[in-house]
């Protein structure tokens, strides 16, 4: 008799959202603010409701007790409600292994546990984190996706050296704040669609092959039955590079604290 898989949602806790902590943001299914449709294939979906999440560190030196796990439809991660000693609550991104009851903190130095917001001048070599800020007191800009987390190599001068998820090496200031652990819901990666009407919840509309349509309506259509694209490269609609061009910017600031670049896909 097959073993039933154990959902990740089991682990969640039973109850309403923080009523403080949501907010309703208008759908705009991919329409800019002329009203055109800027960013195709979205559009519909359930309804859902954002929750306030704290990526910053504005409760420091604060205790704070995980009174929650709860599902948030806006991210593949799950988040943490976290009430404080002044009963103040916010949410924040969930680590994994993080169970109701656990005691974390934000602070400057603080021990190296699941959970706790540390300065990365702080966390020892070999440590993996996540919620990492770029810039000192601007709140966490990377790593935030679920199952990922940063390696911390070593500690040079004003820079910490880490290694990202892409493979990627970059120095951040020793000043910046990062969560220790790996981001939740590691399981996410694995979830099949299933149905197309399962895409539709999601807010995504069909997409049609180039290869589909006409000569007039992509540069892949055209031909007799299911022809190949007829072109050296693939194209968007518009005829520009659809694969393999960079769209990084050349001389962004932060490419400067890139040590190695990320790895390429095969």
């Amino acid at each position: 008799m097959k073993k039933k898989k154990l959902s990740p949602r089991k682990i969640l806790t039973k109850k309403k959202p923080e009523k403080r902590l949501l907010l309703t943001l208008k759908e705009r299914a991919g329409r800019g603010k002329s009203g055109r449709i800027t960013v195709r294939h979205q559009g519909g979906g359930v309804k859902r409701r954002y929750r306030l999440v704290d990526f910053g560190q504005k409760k420091i030196d604060v205790p704070a007790k995980v009174i929650a796990l709860e599902y948030d439809p806006y991210r593949t991660a799950f988040l943490v409600l976290l009430e404080y000693n002044d009963k103040e609550k916010r949410y924040r991104l969930a680590p994994g292994d993080v169970k109701v009851g656990d005691e974390v903190i934000c602070a400057e130095k603080a021990e190296v546990k699941i959970g706790n917001r540390i300065k990365v001048k702080n966390i020892s070599v070999g440590t993996m984190i996540y919620n990492i800020e770029l810039v000192p007191g601007d709140g966490g800009k990377m790593v935030r996706a679920a199952g990922n987390a940063a390696k911390v190599l070593a500690h040079e001068g004003k820079y910490t050296n880490l290694e990202m998820p892409s493979g990627e090496i970059r120095k951040v200031f020793q000043g910046c704040f990062a969560t220790v652990g790996i981001v939740s819901h590691s399981e996410w990666r694995y979830n099949t669609i299933g149905k197309a009407g399962r895409n539709r919840l999601r807010g995504r509309r069909p997409t049609v092959r180039g290869t589909a349509m006409n000569p007039c309506d992509h540069p892949h259509g055209g031909g007799e039955g299911r022809s190949p694209i007829g072109l050296k490269y693939p194209k968007t609609p518009w005829g520009k590079h659809a694969l393999g061009v960079k769209t990084r910017k050349k001389k962004k600031w932060t490419n400067k604290y890139i040590i190695k670049r990320r790895k390429k896909k095969k």
